[in-house]
């Protein structure tokens, strides 16, 4: 296919075939190297019913379930949008959380190994099941799926700035528990607060260098300061409601006359029967993703509470795999109510944005965007005029898959080279220290470079690892 460049990180594909919008990617030549396949996505996603705008992609773009990990579509509610499972993912809220210490870097030093021993042992991860908390049956997991952080706050496990400093104030509106599978509530009682495996992980960080002091500063960020990154989701209840609403859309499209060029893109109507029971059971999802986040955050406080004798307080919490209605402008028809799919994409509102806690409307939202072991992560903001629904990248973005990067290093050599460029980690599995080596991803820096040129966002901070807890 062919990409036109529009103008700096921003390329196009113009419709053709079934597309009912153009692609528009933002990225660097270098970062679509190996883009193919996604791309091609890119092109399918054009073609879901109701589509408005384009269909995006992010600079750290790769090859996903239907939509491209980086994507973002946005559909009509009132004109027959469509919602796809495919658009959010398997991960359901899936995201990032960031705490900042009472502490800086050479304070922490000195105590940096117990900090890692304690959270070692604090942090349950893996792929299966073990959890800070295990629910005493069904009725803390329905609280759970109503409530998100919002319910776990109340049993203790934080204290209400949490929740002002969390995306939707801590739970999503319009869960629906009636909506989750028998099987997937067997799988979310068993795994609530734990970490997961793959690139989930608990990294301690410290801020390197800060491009905007006074945003940072609205953010409780300084140089030199000591933070917590988390970055986890839904766990198997996210990934079986994903499973079970997938089938029963691609049961229900004939009913609706649609048909798609990839039954990964399986979708039905916002407003039908099978949407509204998939955007219920999505929001319960996220919020189990969220409550996982505060008691994991919980844990961490009390290791760093006994060990270093600091305090965390939360900087902000945001997903990246979510389908949200929002009301947005689209050229030539006004504000419209959309459903906004982003998959592997972060939210980044702007300045002055009504949906921000007060305490940071003058210095927009802040977007949390992970690196790789052993490389930075980075802190944004929304910017005015963001394209693609206020919408940015979420992390590096794979180059290599899980086997390929095990077949390249082994985890003692990542292990090894991490303590060369002292940092500590500490792995559940050597395996799954292998399958996440930084090679495997696109360069963050990078990916944050071309997200800021292409003008969806606005860097504010660099943070570096000090230590990681990985699955």
């Amino acid at each position: 296919m062919e990409l036109v460049e529009e103008r700096p990180c921003r390329y196009r594909i113009e419709p053709h075939g079934a597309m009912r919008v153009p692609g528009v990617v933002f990225a660097s030549r270098d970062l679509l190297a190996d883009a193919e396949k996604s791309l091609a996505q890119v092109v399918n996603v054009a073609t879901v019913p109701g589509i408005v705008g384009a269909s995006y992609a992010m600079p750290d773009i790769h090859w996903g379930y239907g939509f491209p990990i980086g994507g973002v579509a946005a559909t009509d509610v009132d004109e027959g949008g469509v919602v796809s499972p495919g658009g959010v993912g398997f991960d359901i809220s899936c995201g990032v959380r960031l705490l900042a210490a009472d502490a800086d870097g050479r304070e922490l030093r000195r105590a940096l190994g117990a900090v890692m021993d304690g959270l070692d042992g604090a942090i349950p991860r893996g792929a299966g099941p073990g959890g800070v908390w295990r629910p005493a049956g069904p009725g803390p997991l329905e609280r759970i799926l109503s409530d998100g952080s919002r319910y776990a706050v109340e049993e203790g496990y934080g204290e209400e700035r949490d929740l002002l400093r969390c995306e939707d104030g801590g739970a999503v509106a319009g869960a629906d528990a009636t909506q989750v599978g028998e099987r997937a509530r067997e799988r979310g009682l068993a795994q609530v607060g734990s970490l997961g495996s793959g690139n989930h992980f608990l990294e301690v960080q410290q801020v390197a260098e800060v491009y905007d002091e006074a945003v940072a500063g609205a953010f409780g960020l300084a140089a030199g300061q000591v933070c917590v990154m988390i970055h986890c989701g839904s766990r198997g209840l996210g990934h079986q409601i994903c499973t079970d609403h997938v089938r029963a859309m691609d049961r229900a499209m004939a009913r609706y006359g649609i048909t798609v060029p990839d039954r990964q893109l399986a979708c039905a109507p916002v407003d039908s029967p099978e949407g509204q029971a998939y955007l219920g059971a999505m929001a319960a999802a996220a919020n189990y993703g969220r409550a996982n986040r505060q008691l994991l955050t919980h844990a961490a406080r009390e290791v760093f509470r006994r060990a270093a004798g600091a305090r965390l307080s939360l900087v902000y919490d945001v997903s990246h795999n979510l389908a949200k209605t929002e009301t947005h402008e689209v050229a030539g028809r006004g504000r419209r109510r959309l459903c906004v799919h982003r998959k592997g994409a972060t939210r980044a509102f702007p300045p002055g944005h009504p949906e921000l806690p007060p305490d940071l409307r003058r210095s927009g939202q802040p977007v949390l965007i992970p690196g790789t072991m052993g490389t930075a992560s980075y802190v944004l903001t929304g910017v005015p005029g963001g394209d693609a629904f206020h919408s940015t990248c979420h992390g590096a973005g794979r180059v290599l898959s899980r086997h390929q990067a095990a077949r390249a290093v082994t985890g003692k050599e990542v292990r090894a080279r991490l303590d060369a460029a002292g940092i500590a980690v500490r792995p559940r599995s050597w395996r799954g220290l292998a399958e996440e080596t930084p090679e495997a991803y696109k360069d963050v820096s990078a990916v944050v470079a071309a997200s800021e040129r292409a003008g969806l966002c606005r860097t504010v901070a660099r943070l570096v690892p000090l230590g990681v807890v990985k699955g």
